[in-house]
C-alpha cells in the first residue's frame, strides 16, 4: 500500500503512474466507486480514486448493514434487480465469509389475503405505490426469491413458520401476528472494512492504481481537474482521459463542476438507531424482524451482539445530501412502529447509544419514496466545449450489487479507452475471506496456540479480520498484546496496526469506521483520549494534533451520531 503522503507527493510532481496522466479518475470512494476501482485494476487499468472523506464514509457506512436480495423490490416489479441481488448475495457469502454472514429473517403478517389484487397490479407494473401485503402475497414473493436463489445457493428456501413455533421463540411479537414467513438473507458486519479490503486488493492487482481519501474535486479548467486536500487546503491538478462520477448523493454537485447541469439524483434519507436493550436482543432470537408499517414502509430490527440491536429504517424524501442526522421525529417514528411490532418491549431514548443516517442516491422522481427504483443506471456525458473528457455518472447502486454494477461500468470504460476485459471479479475472494478454512474452529485454535492467545481473544480477532488475523498479529511485532485500559476488547497493538496499515487520516476513521467502538456506544471521553494517544503515536502526531483529533471526533459523535443535546 502506497501511503496517502506518497500519493500526494506524486500529484505534486506529476501523477506518478508511469505515464503522463491517470487514464481514469473515479470520484467517490463509496462502495460503488471502490468496486469500479477494483474491477479496472484487475484489467490492468491504473485509475485514481479520490473522495472528499474517508473510504466508505458517507452513504456506504450508513446502510442497514445487510447484503440482501431485496424482497420488497418484487412489489414494484423489479424482478431483474431481485435476481441480480440474490445472485450477488450468494457470491459475497462465498467470497467474503468473514464479513458477510447468513441472517435468518422473519416477516410477521396480520392476515392472509390483504392486498392480493393490488399486488398483482404491482407485480405487473400497473401500480407503483406500495400497499398492504398479506401472507398469500408474501409467500408468493418468497417463492420467486427461492427461484432466484438456485444459482450458487448458500441458504435454505423460505418456509411459513407454525404459530406454535414462532410464539414460543418470539413471544414478544404483537398478538395481531397470525402468520410468520421465514427466509434467509445476509448481514454485513463491517461495511467500511469490506471497502478497505477491496481497495487494498485493487492496489495489489495493479500497483500503479492509487486511492486517496480526504481529497476533494473542487473545479475544472479545461481538461485539468482541480483537487484539494481536505486537511490542508493544498491544491493539485490531474488531466484524466475519462471521469467516472460515483459520488452518490453528491453526483449532481460534482457533475456541475464539469459544466453538466442535469438533475439526476432524488435522494431519500434512511436513519437507524443502535439501542442497548438485552430484552429486545433476546426477543429477536438471533433473527432479523422485517415488518411492514401502517404507512407501508419496511422496517427492521436485528441483534448486533448480546446487548445491542440495530433498528431502522426511515425512507424520507430529501434533496439535501448533508441531511445526515437522525431527527427526533424519526426516532419517535421508529419507536412507534417497534411498539406495534413488539409491544412487550419498552424502548426509550436512554437506551440509544448511536444514531446514523445516510442519503440513498436514487434517481430523481416524483413517485413516493417506496416506489422509486433501487436499480442503478449510468448516464454518459460526452466531451463538450472545453471539457475534453467524457463523464460517466452513476445513479443509484447498492451494497449488494456493487460488484455487478462495477463490472458494467468498467466494461463501458474499457470500451472507451480501447482495452479488453481480462477476467471477471466474480468468484475472487476478498481480504480476510481468502483461504477461508473448512474448519474455522480449528483455525481459531491454531491462531490461539501460535500467538499465545486465549481462545476467546483468538475468536474475536478471527471474527473481525478473518484469515488476515494472523498477518495483523505478525505485523504488530509484539510478543504479547496489551489490552487498552478503557477498551480491553481492543489491544494497543491492534489499534496501532490499524492506524499504520489502514489509511487512517483522522482519529474518527478508527473510532467510527475501522472498529465498532462508535457504533456500540463505547467512545467515552476516556476512551477517545486513550485512542488518540495510541493512534497519534503510531502516526507521529504532535500533542496538539492529538488534542485536536480527540476534540473533533467527540464533536462528530455528539452532533452527527447522538441525540441533539445528549452528552456522553
Amino acid at each position: 500500500m502506497l501511503s496517502r503522503d506518497a500519493i500526494l507527493d506524486g500529484l505534486r510532481t506529476g501523477p506518478g503512474f508511469g505515464h503522463p496522466v491517470p487514464e481514469v479518475l473515479i470520484i467517490g470512494a463509496g462502495i460503488n466507486g471502490v468496486g469500479v476501482f477494483r474491477d479496472l485494476a484487475l484489467q490492468g487499468v491504473p485509475s485514481l480514486l479520490v473522495d472528499m472523506g474517508d473510504i466508505c464514509s458517507a452513504t456506504s457506512s450508513a446502510s442497514s448493514r445487510l447484503i440482501h436480495g431485496g424482497l420488497r423490490y418484487l412489489e414494484i416489479g423489479e424482478f431483474s434487480l431481485v435476481r441480480e441481488s440474490v445472485e450477488e448475495r450468494n457470491r459475497l457469502l462465498l467470497d467474503a465469509p468473514h464479513l458477510v454472514r447468513p441472517l435468518r429473517v422473519r416477516v410477521p403478517i396480520a392476515d392472509r389475503f390483504s392486498g392480493a389484487l393490488a399486488s398483482v397490479g404491482r407485480f405487473l407494473g400497473w401500480v407503483r405505490k406500495p400497499g398492504p401485503k398479506g401472507a398469500f402475497v408474501v409467500a408468493l414473493g418468497l417463492r420467486a426469491y427461492d427461484l432466484f436463489n438456485r444459482r450458487d445457493q448458500t441458504m435454505p428456501n423460505h418456509r411459513m413458520v407454525p404459530a406454535r413455533e414462532f410464539r414460543a421463540e418470539m413471544p414478544a411479537l404483537s398478538p395481531s401476528t397470525r402468520y410468520v414467513a421465514e427466509f434467509y438473507d445476509a448481514r454485513l458486519t463491517a461495511p467500511e472494512r469490506l471497502g478497505l479490503e477491496l481497495v487494498a486488493q485493487a492496489e495489489q492487482m495493479c500497483p500503479e492504481a492509487r486511492a486517496a481519501s480526504y481529497l476533494a474535486v473542487i473545479g475544472r479548467e479545461g481538461g485539468r481537474i482541480r483537487l484539494a486536500d481536505a486537511l490542508t487546503g493544498e491544491r493539485f491538478t490531474v488531466t484524466p482521459k475519462l471521469v467516472v462520477n460515483c459520488a452518490g448523493a453528491y453526483v449532481d454537485a460534482v457533475d456541475g463542476r464539469f459544466g453538466i447541469n442535469q438533475r439526476l439524483i432524488g435522494g431519500t434519507k434512511g436513519s437507524h438507531l443502535v439501542v442497548r436493550n438485552r430484552a429486545l436482543v433476546e426477543s429477536l432470537a438471533d433473527t432479523m424482524l422485517y415488518f411492514e408499517t401502517p404507512d407501508h414502509r419496511i422496517c427492521l430490527a436485528y441483534p448486533l451482539d448480546d446487548t445491542h440491536a440495530l433498528v431502522g429504517t426511515t425512507d424520507l424524501r430529501t434533496d439535501d445530501p448533508t441531511d445526515t442526522v437522525c431527527s427526533d421525529a424519526e426516532i419517535d417514528y421508529l419507536f412507534e412502529v417497534m411498539a406495534m411490532a413488539m409491544p412487550a418491549i419498552a424502548l426509550d431514548r436512554g437506551q440509544i447509544v448511536y444514531t446514523y443516517a445516510g442519503i440513498r442516491p436514487l434517481p430523481a422522481s416524483e413517485e413516493v419514496a417506496g416506489a422509486i427504483s433501487r436499480d442503478h443506471s449510468i448516464r454518459t456525458f460526452p466531451p463538450q466545449g472545453d471539457r475534453p473528457f467524457p463523464v460517466l455518472s452513476l445513479v443509484g447502486g447498492k451494497w449488494t450489487t456493487f460488484r455487478a454494477c462495477a463490472e458494467e461500468i468498467a466494461d463501458d470504460v474499457l470500451a472507451r479507452i480501447g482495452r479488453t476485459r481480462r477476467r471477471s471479479t466474480a468468484g475472487i475472494a476478498i481480504g480476510g475471506g481468502t483461504g477461508w478454512p473448512a474448519d474455522p474452529a480449528g483455525y481459531i485454535a491454531d491462531l490461539s496456540q501460535r500467538f499465545d492467545l486465549t481462545s476467546a481473544r483468538a475468536h474475536t480477532l478471527f471474527e473481525r479480520y478473518g484469515t488476515l488475523a494472523a498477518k495483523r498479529l505478525e505485523d504488530s511485532g509484539a510478543q504479547r498484546e496489551i489490552p487498552l485500559t478503557t477498551l480491553p476488547d481492543y489491544s494497543y497493538q491492534e489499534i496501532a496496526t490499524i492506524a499504520r496499515e489502514e489509511r487512517v487520516v483522522r482519529l474518527e476513521d478508527v473510532v467510527l469506521r475501522r472498529t465498532h467502538i462508535g457504533l456500540l456506544g463505547q467512545a467515552t471521553a476516556e476512551a477517545l483520549a486513550e485512542l488518540g494517544m495510541v493512534v497519534g503515536e503510531a502516526l507521529g502526531w504532535p500533542p496538539e494534533r492529538i488534542a485536536q483529533e480527540v476534540a473533533a471526533t467527540a464533536q462528530v459523535i455528539a452532533t452527527r451520531h447522538h441525540l441533539p443535546g445528549r452528552t456522553q
